[in-house]
């Protein structure tokens, strides 16, 4: 048997996490014989239980399946209890421990190693591993996307990757373990798009990617439920950053990221600044910023527009900059 430490910011992942790893240590034994699930977070709940729980030999089923919540909710001199159990866990006891938000304590990560146990996160990797991270899942789901159909479902997350365990659920109902989906099968069950990380929609404006920014834009006041002003203050943030290059005579990464007050592992935002300050040059930097402190104004009552169109007309404004 063994010990499983689950933890995460997303209580949406942590939670799919750890029922996923319960369905599969209970096989087909039946829950109300060989589960016991605890949660101090919706009831009181005695560590001592807990443990009395662990450590009683299974009956009518060959294991048991002790569940412990909310651990991020306990503190050290709570948890003691738990981690004299990881002394010497029982033989016959699966032990999961969930943490959601992001925090476990360290003696007893510790003391879930030393008992040869397993120490999940339940979070999404930033960046480039962020689409190996999707490949696996959709690989894992036992479904067979084609390209248009995980393009489809990639583009629909945005920044809200908790959103995909939920879908794949759905289209195994619809369609069945194994099904091959294409575009229209998928697209039907896709609602709302998710936000958006903010450096998308700037990434779009730098490309002079109008359609693609107004859409951003959309996503990030809506589904991402930031106000506009909050879009307003990323957007005055990325164009006064190029305003500030401006004359400065940066002439390499380097140079702008000493301008930027960047650090030397940030020598890629220092480089897409230079290069747009370059593209755009002093005259479209002295538009940008004038269409910024319009836009200001216009959200604090200067105009009848509405503020969805005030942010459009501004996004695609800046996306169709030239020098």
């Amino acid at each position: 048997m063994g010990v499983h430490l689950i933890t995460g910011d997303d209580a949406v992942m942590v939670g799919t996490r750890a029922h996923e790893l319960v369905h599969r240590l209970l096989g087909d034994q039946d829950p109300s014989l060989a589960l016991d699930d605890f949660d101090p977070t919706v009831g009181e709940v005695d560590l001592v239980d807990v443990i009395d729980a662990a450590q009683t030999p299974p009956l009518f089923t060959p294991m048991r399946v002790v569940v412990l919540r909310g651990i991020a909710e306990l503190t050290a001199a709570q948890l003691a209890p738990v981690i004299d159990y990881l002394a010497a866990p029982s033989p016959t006891t699966e032990l999961v421990l969930v943490a959601t938000g992001g925090r476990a304590l360290k003696a007893l990560e510790r003391a879930v190693e030393a008992a040869g146990g397993l120490v999940t996160a339940a979070g999404v990797p930033t960046g480039k591993a962020r689409q190996q991270w999707f490949d696996t899942e959709l690989a894992a789901s036992g479904l067979r996307f084609d390209s248009a159909a995980a393009q489809a479902v990639w583009r629909w997350l945005g920044d809200e990757p908790s959103r995909l365990a939920s879908l794949l659920d759905t289209l195994r109902s619809a369609f069945g373990p194994g099904a091959r989906l294409a575009f229209d099968d998928v697209e039907p069950h896709l609602g709302e798009a998710g936000g958006v990380p903010p450096w998308e929609l700037t990434d779009a404006i730098e490309r002079g990617e109008t359609a693609r920014a107004i859409g951003l834009v959309h996503r990030l006041m809506r589904a991402g439920e930031r106000h506009p002003f909050q879009v307003l203050a990323t957007l005055h943030s990325h164009v006064a950053r190029v305003a500030r290059l401006d004359g400065s005579g940066a002439h390499d990464p380097d140079s702008a990221a000493v301008v930027l007050g960047l650090r030397p592992q940030q020598a890629f935002q220092a480089r897409k600044a230079l290069d747009l300050q370059r593209r755009w040059g002093s005259a479209s930097i002295a538009r940008a910023m004038g269409w910024l402190a319009a836009a200001d104004l216009e959200l604090r009552g200067g105009t009848d527009w509405p503020p969805e169109q005030v942010m459009e007309v501004l996004v695609a404004r800046l996306s169709r900059l030239k020098r």
